[in-house]
């Protein structure tokens, strides 16, 4: 069946896309949620216009990851916490404290699943975590675990 996006499906497509899925899935799913329309010969001038808006939202969400890219990147992130004579940490850092340690030394408000860590810092020291702002848009992040 094919149908209108109206929204982003992840695995399906993006909003304004006319793709060919399961009839089931597009009648129990993406019709009775509203984040699709059953397509027709007439909706290609609705569906070319969706995708326009969805480029220029794009662009500017793009120009702004951009921006802030930029302003995380200068910034040296620091984050205190409880450490053992040794330097080893009681607990971990995890994403959210660095997202807490990003927004008091930038002021930008990231959502923890934008940063991307092999594991949560267990030691004092400096380590270099990435944070994915936009599609194609990553930002190195240079965080310092401090002593509390």
């Amino acid at each position: 069946m094919k149908v209108l996006l109206r929204s982003d499906v992840t695995g399906v497509g993006r909003r304004g896309d006319i793709v060919e899925v399961k009839s089931g899935y597009a009648r129990n799913f993406l019709l009775p949620t509203g984040a699709a329309l059953k397509a027709n010969a007439t909706m290609e001038v609705q569906a070319a216009s969706m995708r326009k808006a969805r480029d220029i939202r794009d662009a500017e969400s793009r120009e702004a990851a951009e921006t802030q890219r930029s302003l995380i990147e200068k910034a040296t992130v620091t984050v205190a916490a409880r450490a053992s004579a040794n330097g080893r940490l009681f607990g971990s850092v995890t994403e959210a404290d660095i997202v807490n340690a990003i927004r008091s030394a930038t002021n930008i408000s990231l959502d923890r699943h934008m940063i991307s860590m092999a594991e949560h810092l267990k030691e004092l020291g400096t380590a270099t975590v990435t944070a994915t702002l936009f599609d194609g848009v990553v930002a190195t992040v240079n965080v310092e675990v401090v002593a509390k």
